[in-house]
């Protein structure tokens, strides 16, 4: 088993009894669990539930309490609605016997209809020119997700910032599904600085999530990711972006706001 195993794994979730899931408890050097593998899983754990014809187009979610890697988690998942072409979950994960984080996610039954887009932005240089980076606090020494900055990398344990390029290196396979969760996983790295004004040193934590899918994701082909401020009041920021292919089509919307406090007062909630 390669460093790379855990990442997949942690999509793999148990089956308990009706709509409860565990995931296994995850290795490695953070101090807590990350968000964006805790929405992921909460995501796969909804799917599991949902007509596979049906696929995400939306989902909303709240981070609670930080997560504890060495703690299993479960997912409470609630059928809210299954309509002619719409149906909803709503997910609890707990730790503990405390919940951590919650997400309502909407499922749709694709539908013929219009395809169009904004003019997409000024385009940024292509990955193929870019150095990589390795996030191993995060991934451990074999990469599973190959990240290539726009911009010069910045020091400490996450040298990323917004916009940068991100694909699998593993063959993630056919089930759209998996995609949209590896996609989910991949949209909380770095937002939280990207919801600080320009000017802040302020520290945070992420508080909520959304993703609009607009068009089923390929995480093993080159996707765009760009996250830029939108405000920043008191200890709240707001961060906005896209994820988008190589040739500029827009694959999800992502917003997200941040908890950001000054050094060593960054996770009281």
């Amino acid at each position: 088993m390669t460093d790379a195993a855990p990442f997949w794994a942690s999509l793999e979730l148990d089956r308990l009894d009706g709509d409860h899931f565990l995931a296994a408890p995850q290795d490695g050097a953070l101090e807590r669990s990350f968000g964006g593998q805790v929405a992921a899983q909460a995501l796969r754990a909804a799917g599991l539930t949902v007509d596979a014809r049906r696929r995400v187009h939306s989902l909303h979610a709240y981070f609670i309490r930080p997560g504890r890697p060495g703690l299993p988690l479960r997912f409470e998942v609630n059928r809210t609605r299954d309509g002619r072409a719409f149906s909803t979950r709503d997910v609890t994960a707990c730790q503990e016997g405390k919940p951590i984080f919650e997400m309502l996610a909407s499922f749709h039954e694709p539908e013929p209809g219009e395809d169009w887009q904004a003019s997409a932005p000024p385009p940024v240089p292509p990955p193929d020119g870019l150095r990589p980076v390795r996030l191993s606090l995060l991934f451990g020494d074999d990469q599973p997700v190959e990240i290539r900055p726009v911009a010069t990398p910045d020091p400490g344990p996450f040298p990323i910032s917004h916009p940068f390029w991100a694909r699998a290196t593993t063959p993630v396979g056919a089930d759209p599904a998996r995609h949209a969760c590896v996609l989910t996983y991949l949209s909380d790295l770095a937002v939280v600085r990207a919801a600080r004004s320009p000017e802040s040193q302020a520290l945070g934590v992420s508080l909520d999530h959304a993703i609009w899918f607009h068009r089923p994701p390929r995480v093993d082909e080159w996707l765009l990711y760009s996250m830029d401020p939108v405000a920043h009041v008191g200890t709240r920021g707001l961060a906005q972006g896209s994820v988008r292919a190589l040739d500029g089509t827009l694959v999800a919307s992502v917003a997200q706001e941040a908890l950001l406090r000054a050094p060593g007062d960054s996770s009281r909630r």
